[in-house]
Formats: structure tokens, C-alpha cells, sequence
């Protein structure tokens, strides 16, 4: 019965991964040093535009959570069982595009040492760079940006102020080794560092 259960469950995985690969579209060139970008950060504070700018400098996959979520679910629901499902599919894919040379970036929140240790791991497993960049922004600036946000039609985000207050008592300390951006500041040097450590020789 647990090979059963195990087996359903390693399917839905394998599908929901089939899934959000297809909505990829074009993928950038092979590396032959690949690295793994994982954004960390609160809703608003600017990670998805640190993302853009990266990708206009570096030949990289932007795996976005929010645009993920909702090719698996149209309409999310954010509940934990969902999240769990989401995370699982993209934790799947990273593994499957490292493997394939291709360099990602992974724009989330990822408020826990957890997780991203275990984005770590997946790097290391597949001989890739890691780089992790904790993203942040003062209280205020946030507000403001989540305000014009949730006028915003084209927004993939549903995260407003209030999810804001309610996940930021979670942010963890990273322990990790990481870069920070304040991105409410001039981020080009910021810029330049990530790009720096994502081309160089090894970690």
C-alpha cells in the first residue's frame, strides 16, 4: 500500500513538472558551469524586478512562483496542501534544468533556512553554482509598492499589504552564505556582484 501511495505520489509530481516545463517557452543555451540564483525575500520588496534585470544580463530561466502556481492552478487557493504541491513540482523542475546545463533563476519567497538549504543541495548535486540573494526594502517603500500592485491587472501576484504583515514575522535569518540587495537603492553594483558570482569559475 505505501509503494502505491508512493507511486501516485511520484506521478503527480512528474505531471505537475511535465506542466510547468511546457509553459517555459524557449530556454536560454546550455553552460557548461550552470547556476542556481534563489531569490529571498518578502512579497514587495522587489525580487521579481531584481529577476528581470538579472535575466537581461546573464543567460538564465526565471522560474517565477506566482506564474507557476497559477499554470498549476488557475485559481489558487494558497493553501498549505497547494503550496506543498507547487514547491514539490518547481524543487523537480530546477533539479531537471540543472541537469540539462541550463542556469536558473528561482524568484520566491523562500523565507525558510529550510528550503533553501535544500536549494542548496540540488545545486550541489548537480554540479552547479549556487548563489543566494536576500531581497529586501524599508516597511514603507513595500506598502506603497503592494498598494500600486493591487491596482495593477497585469500583476501575477495576489499577495497584498496584509499577507505582507502576516509572513513577515516568518522571514528566518539566512545562514547561508548570501548577497543582499536593498532594491528602494541604485541595485547596479548589486548587479554586478550577483553577475560576478554567477560567471565565475566556482563557487
Amino acid at each position: 500500500m505505501a509503494l502505491d501511495k508512493y507511486s501516485f505520489h511520484r506521478k503527480q509530481i512528474e505531471s505537475d513538472t511535465l506542466k510547468l516545463f511546457a509553459s517555459l517557452g524557449r530556454l536560454p543555451n546550455p553552460q557548461e558551469n550552470p547556476v542556481l540564483i534563489a531569490l529571498s525575500g518578502l512579497p514587495g520588496t522587489g525580487k521579481s524586478f531584481l529577476g528581470q534585470k538579472l535575466a537581461e544580463r546573464l543567460p538564465i530561466i526565471i522560474l517565477e512562483s506566482d506564474s507557476m502556481r497559477k499554470t498549476l492552478f488557475p485559481q489558487p487557493t494558497y493553501h498549505w496542501g497547494e503550496s506543498a504541491r507547487l514547491f514539490r513540482a518547481c524543487y523537480n523542475l530546477i533539479e531537471q534544468l540543472l541537469k540539462q546545463k541550463i542556469a536558473v533563476l528561482f524568484d520566491a519567497t523562500n523565507l525558510s533556512e529550510r528550503y533553501r538549504k535544500r536549494l542548496f543541495k540540488i545545486a550541489r548535486r548537480n554540479n552547479a553554482k549556487f548563489v543566494l540573494v536576500r531581497v529586501k526594502a524599508p516597511r514603507e517603500v513595500v506598502r506603497q509598492r503592494l498598494f500600486m500592485r493591487d491596482k495593477d491587472p497585469f500583476s501575477l501576484s495576489d499577495a497584498d499589504w496584509n499577507v505582507y504583515l502576516k509572513m513577515a514575522p516568518r522571514e528566518e535569518k539566512i545562514r547561508l552564505k548570501h548577497l543582499t540587495v536593498d532594491t528602494s537603492k541604485d541595485i547596479e553594483p548589486a548587479l554586478r556582484k550577483i553577475v560576478q558570482k554567477a560567471t565565475e569559475e566556482s563557487n
